[in-house]
C-alpha cells in the first residue's frame, strides 16, 4: 500500500488540473526568478501567475526546500 503524500507535495495534483503546468515547470519558473525571498516569491506568483495564495506557498515551500538540501 502506498503512503499518502504530506506537506506541499500534497497540492501538486490540484496546482497541475487547475493551473495547466507541470509542477516541474513552476519550479524552473521559481528557480529563474530574481526574487529570492519565501513570501516575495509567493506574492509574484499570486500577482503574475494567478495562483492561490495555498498554491503558490506549497509551491514556494518545497521548491526552496529541495534547493537547500542540494547544497
Amino acid at each position: 500500500m502506498t503512503e499518502a503524500v504530506k506537506g506541499p507535495a500534497s497540492y501538486f495534483p490540484s496546482i497541475e488540473k487547475k493551473h495547466g503546468r507541470p509542477i516541474a515547470e513552476w519550479k524552473d519558473l521559481i528557480r529563474s526568478s530574481p526574487l529570492t525571498g519565501h513570501m516575495e516569491i509567493v506574492s509574484w506568483l499570486k500577482t503574475e501567475h494567478g495562483l492561490g495564495h495555498g498554491h503558490a506557498n506549497a509551491l514556494v515551500a518545497h521548491t526552496l526546500a529541495e534547493d537547500k538540501g542540494a547544497k
